[in-house]
C-alpha cells in the first residue's frame, strides 16, 4: 500500500472521483482517520449505490429509503468494499464532508483535519476479513505518511459524534484491527507501533 503525500491518492485504489470535497484550511495538519460504515439500501451490499451518492448521481426515487437522504452532498475519502476492493473519492490532501457537526478531544470541525473510511456495512453485521486485510496496511501506510496521525488518533464516527452517529457499530473488531496494526508497524520499526 503506498500514499504519494504530494497528491494525496492511494495505490492500489480505484479512483472515483468525487465533486463533494473542499480544501483544507491552510497550515491544518492530517491528524485522525476516522472510521465510518455504510450500506445502500440498508442492509445491501456491492451496489453501486454508495458509489452514486458520493458523486452525486443517485437516482434518489429509485429506494423508499433514499426519500430520507435526498440532496445529501457527501462523501469520504476512500470505501472499502466488503470484497476488499478499494476506491478513493477524495484526495488525501483535500477536506472531504464525511465527518458532520463533530469534536476530536476538544477539537471541532473533525472535517478539517482528518481522513475518513467508510467501510461497507453494517453496525451489527460482522465486518469482511478482506476489509481487516486491506484495511491494516492502510492504516499503516497512513501512519507512516502523516506524522500527526497514530494508533490513538483512529476514530469511530460514534466517537467524534456521539448521540448523532453509532457506525462502525459493535460489530466492528476494534482489537483485530489494533493488534494487526501493531504487528503492521512493527515489522518496519515505525514510531506508531
Amino acid at each position: 500500500m503506498k500514499i504519494d503525500r504530494g497528491s494525496g491518492l492511494v495505490e492500489p485504489a480505484r479512483q472515483c472521483n468525487s465533486p463533494n470535497f473542499d480544501a483544507r484550511p491552510p497550515g491544518v495538519e492530517t491528524s485522525l482517520v476516522v472510521l465510518h460504515s455504510i450500506s445502500l439500501p440498508p442492509g445491501k451490499f456491492g451496489g453501486p449505490e454508495i458509489e452514486q451518492l458520493f458523486c452525486n448521481c443517485l437516482d434518489w426515487d429509485s429506494h423508499p429509503y433514499f426519500a430520507a437522504i435526498r440532496d445529501l452532498e457527501v462523501s469520504a475519502h476512500l470505501l472499502l468494499r466488503r470484497d476488499g476492493e478499494l476506491v478513493q473519492f477524495v484526495p488525501l490532501t483535500q477536506r472531504a464532508w464525511h465527518a458532520g457537526a463533530s469534536s476530536f478531544r476538544g477539537q471541532a470541525t473533525c472535517n478539517d483535519y482528518s481522513i475518513g473510511i467508510e467501510l461497507e456495512g453494517e453496525d451489527d453485521v460482522p465486518y469482511d476479513d478482506r476489509q481487516y486485510a486491506k484495511l491494516i496496511p492502510l492504516l499503516a501506510a497512513m501512519l507512516r505518511t502523516y506524522p500527526g496521525l497514530s494508533a490513538r488518533r483512529i476514530a469511530a464516527h460514534s466517537d467524534i459524534a456521539p448521540g448523532r452517529k453509532t457506525d462502525p457499530g459493535p460489530a466492528f473488531d476494534w482489537l483485530r484491527l489494533y493488534d494487526g496494526l501493531s504487528r503492521e508497524l512493527s515489522l518496519d520499526g515505525s514510531k506508531n507501533a
